[in-house]
């Protein structure tokens, strides 16, 4: 049996609430990816172009630095990984987390949060973080998402055929 682990980053709480249930519907491990500096609301402000999340984002070699690493990421074969879209793609601190491990051989799934996005180039922008690692495609859940949707979507993934 694989080990499952769901590593998330959550801004506000909404990816927290859903990759917390997600985990408990498919009987994963939970990981917060945590900034090494917690982002404040002016940070958040996707309309102001200095904030911090508008200049992160438009840098693509951006690497935010994240408080803490999972001390046991080889005993996991598959990682699913839960973030807010923003600007139609994941955080550049998930990119920070995909290439502080070896994922050789291992799975990795994406799934966000959002209110009207779709995961739009997400996995273009993930590919490369992602060295000798599988990354499947995404998918997109409200705040309100239930155990039994998330449980469903694990399962119509067919990760024991892999």
């Amino acid at each position: 049996m694989s080990r499952k682990l769901v590593a998330y980053f959550s801004a506000t709480g909404v990816t927290a609430k859903v990759a917390e249930n997600l985990a408990e519907a498919i009987g994963a491990d939970v990981f917060e990816i945590e900034p090494a500096v917690a982002y404040t609301t002016p940070d958040l402000d996707w309309r102001n172009k200095q904030s911090r999340s508008s200049i992160e984002m438009s840098d693509a070699a951006s690497r935010p630095a994240i408080s803490v690493k999972r001390d046991n990421m080889d005993e996991y074969d598959t990682v699913f990984v839960g973030f807010p879209i923003w600007w139609y793609v994941a955080p550049t601190i998930i990119n920070t987390f995909l290439e502080s491990y070896d994922l050789t051989g291992k799975t990795i799934i994406p799934f966000a949060t959002s209110g009207g996005s779709s995961m739009g180039i997400t996995n273009e922008k993930l590919l490369p973080s992602c060295q000798d690692a599988k990354l499947l495609e995404g998918k997109v859940f409200k705040a309100a998402s239930t155990k039994a949707e998330l449980a469903a979507w694990e399962e119509s993934l067919k990760l024991s055929d892999m």
